[in-house]
């Protein structure tokens, strides 16, 4: 379902990958490349949560180490970028104003916002939802067996509300989390295959997650 302007085709398309990050997974990494084709994005990138409003923060390493694994986690694709703008950025961080930032610092590109469908049903409390969608469209990945015909409904109505321009993408329902990862390592259980095999190295490494 696409409700974007057709007259941003002709820009550079940009996919933005926003999250904790708490660590990067190859569930992250299958929704960037899935998106990138699906919408045709020319890049994505990647951009780890510095001081998260909405999640408990004692739980999440530090923004420099996070960063670190998504920088190791895409290694090798031309296609993927990793931004540290959020981390530098002092207070909580909101997604309006990073994709505001985005747009000043992209002036000939189109941002698409990846995110969860399920988001779609709390976007409505985020931080200026209308400058979320004022900024990009959004890319909204539901499940293999989700309620695609209630995510439509939703779709419409953020769209009468906000003027949102909403992409469904289809993807496979993955039991994978960054919580899961998180606990795995605290029960010296391993993450192998989880992960990229340099960010479970950097985990090990650097005794990351060993207590929860």
């Amino acid at each position: 379902m696409e409700t974007a302007d057709a007259s941003n085709s002709t820009k550079k398309k940009i996919g933005i990958m926003g999250g904790t990050f708490n660590p990067i997974h190859v569930g992250h990494l299958m929704l960037a490349q899935w998106a990138m084709e699906d919408a045709e994005l020319d890049q994505i990138l990647f951009i780890p949560a510095g001081c998260p409003y909405m999640k408990e923060k004692s739980h999440v390493l530090d923004g420099k180490d996070r960063l670190k694994m998504v920088e190791l986690a895409i290694e090798g694709n031309p296609y993927f970028a990793a931004s540290g703008m959020e981390i530098v950025r002092e207070g909580y961080t909101y997604t309006c104003d990073t994709l505001e930032q985005l747009q000043a610092e992209n002036k000939n590109a189109s941002l698409y916002f990846i995110m969860g469908a399920d988001c779609l049903y709390s976007i409505e409390k985020w931080k200026d939802p209308e400058r979320i969608f004022k900024a990009c469209t959004v890319i909204a990945a539901a499940r293999n067996g989700s309620p695609i015909e209630e995510m439509k409904k939703k779709c419409l109505e953020l769209k009468e509300k906000f003027g949102a321009g909403i992409r469904l993408l289809q993807f496979p329902a993955m039991e994978l989390s960054s919580t899961n990862i998180r606990e795995r390592v605290a029960n010296l259980q391993s993450i192998r295959y989880m992960v990229p095999e340099n960010v479970r190295a950097y985990i090990s490494d650097n005794h990351l997650y060993q207590m929860l």
